[in-house]
């Protein structure tokens, strides 16, 4: 297993989809983001960006056809502290999905590398 690749560890296509699945679900319910998440028009193509990103940056075979992370979250004015709430959510979607603390700690190296591009856009 430690030589699988990111993608496979996470479950490929319909593991991502599921842990998407579950990660908007934690957002929406959050009362630190909740309501950024509630705003949003449409949610199934949040959804749908949202699995391109996880899984092509997880190195499956899927584009991401989404804008980059400057540009998606120009103008909000992001926190740390909404940054860290997404985080969790996310950590708390792998968890529900069993995906190992290994696996966890490459998820979570990915979101800190992408922490400048979000958090104060």
């Amino acid at each position: 297993m430690p030589d699988s690749s990111l993608y496979a560890r996470l479950g490929g296509a319909e593991g991502i989809r599921q842990i998407i699945e579950d990660v908007v679900a934690a957002h929406l319910d959050n009362p630190v983001v909740g309501a950024r998440f509630q705003k949003v028009e449409d949610i199934n193509n949040l959804k749908a960006r949202a699995w391109e990103f996880f899984c092509a940056g997880a190195g499956g075979p899927e584009t991401y056809t989404g804008k980059d992370m400057i540009s998606a979250h120009k103008g909000m004015n992001i926190t740390e502290a909404e940054y860290a709430a997404v985080t969790e959510d996310i950590l708390m979607a792998l968890s529900k999905n069993h995906i190992d603390d290994a696996t966890a700690k490459d998820v979570t190296a990915i979101l800190d590398s992408l922490r400048s591009q979000v958090v104060g856009a």
